[in-house]
């Protein structure tokens, strides 16, 4: 036997309260009558009284709360067996790990700030799959898609800016990496996240953009950043935090570039958002675009649907309450 909703569990307590609280009641009332009466008086008053049936009646009253207390609980025995099918997309975001990633104009930096929103956006997912691309100066897939998102999540914790050696940020590579990560070949329920801060203007991009729009990939690009820019961190020999510098000795400062995103993203029919806006981009994409988007059958699986059989300690309950209301504690006294 199983047991739908134990969140009542703890009404059982009653049952041993309500116990306790009438032999206090009996105890109490037999009380109030001696203090009332002399012996003989009080024998004349309750000689009429059938403690017998009173004790059967209490008896009842604890073993109806018993089977309501049972019925709430949603007691499951039996089982059918039931194909249920899943629907969803397939969604791959391609996560920037370049050390511009570890600008901190965006509290703690960009690229924990941008690890946030793709865990906000696997919480919402309702049976789509996801797959996560690492890139900076090359790409990789660092999680295949998934219908397990702790997992997903486990590898996402374990991406930082050393996960990829090569520096620099190779959108177009992204791109593509993460386009060969879509299987099958069927060209619709595809998505691609895209969240960086950088600038790629090489012309790789623009035909991996070309490439994923044949292949049905509708494309959201994430910008992470203030528009200002900000400077790149890092540790020097002395352990010092420093900022990255030019050849001419000053500061560098990393930003967006807002019309390439915007222009992937409009190319293959998705939109451009972007992190440290006051907003949360991803959030209002996946809620007000991607899932309204089309979804395909991801998998079909027979499980196990055991029966809510509450409705019979629930009519056990009321055959009960109306043995009890029957029952008379009064004995017939004849004259």
């Amino acid at each position: 036997m199983r047991f739908g909703n134990l969140g009542y569990l703890w009404l059982l307590l009653l049952i041993p309260a309500c116990g306790i609280f009438f032999i206090w009641a009996v105890k109490s009332k037999r009380k109030a009558l001696e203090a009332f009466a002399d012996s003989d008086v009080l024998k004349h008053l309750i000689k009429s009284v059938d403690f017998r049936i009173q004790k059967i009646r209490m008896v009842l009253i604890l073993v109806i709360l018993l089977f309501l207390v049972i019925s709430l609980l949603q007691p499951k025995w039996g089982y059918q067996w039931k194909e249920v099918k899943r629907k969803g997309l397939d969604i791959v975001v391609a996560l920037d790990l370049s050390k511009s990633m570890l600008a901190e104009d965006i509290k703690p930096h960009r690229l924990e700030a941008a690890k946030r929103e793709i865990k906000s956006l696997i919480n919402m997912m309702k049976g789509d799959r996801i797959g996560i691309v690492a890139f900076a100066g090359t790409a990789f897939v660092q999680c295949p898609l998934t219908l397990d998102y702790g997992t997903a999540k486990l590898f996402l914790d374990n991406l930082d800016v050393n996960s990829i050696p090569l520096g620099g940020t190779n959108i177009g590579e992204a791109i593509e990496v993460a386009s060969g990560a879509f299987e099958g070949h069927e060209k619709k329920h595809r998505v691609l996240i895209l969240i960086t801060d950088g600038e790629d203007h090489g012309e790789r991009v623009m035909q991996a953009v070309e490439e994923a729009k044949k292949k049905g990939i509708v494309v959201f690009t994430i910008g992470v950043g203030k528009q200002e820019g900000a400077p790149i961190p890092f540790i020097d020999e002395d352990g010092r935090k420093s900022f990255v510098k030019d050849k001419e000795g000053n500061i560098v400062l990393s930003k967006l570039d807002p019309v390439l995103l915007q222009k992937i993203a409009l190319l293959t029919g998705g939109k451009k958002g972007a992190i440290g806006q006051g907003s949360f981009p991803l959030e209002e994409i996946y809620q007000e675009e991607i899932s309204k988007m089309e979804k395909k059958e991801l998998e079909s699986s027979r499980q196990k649907r055991f029966e809510n059989r509450f409705q019979w300690p629930l009519f056990i309950a009321i055959f009960l309450y109306v043995i009890e209301g029957i029952l008379i504690e009064r004995k017939r006294i004849k004259p």
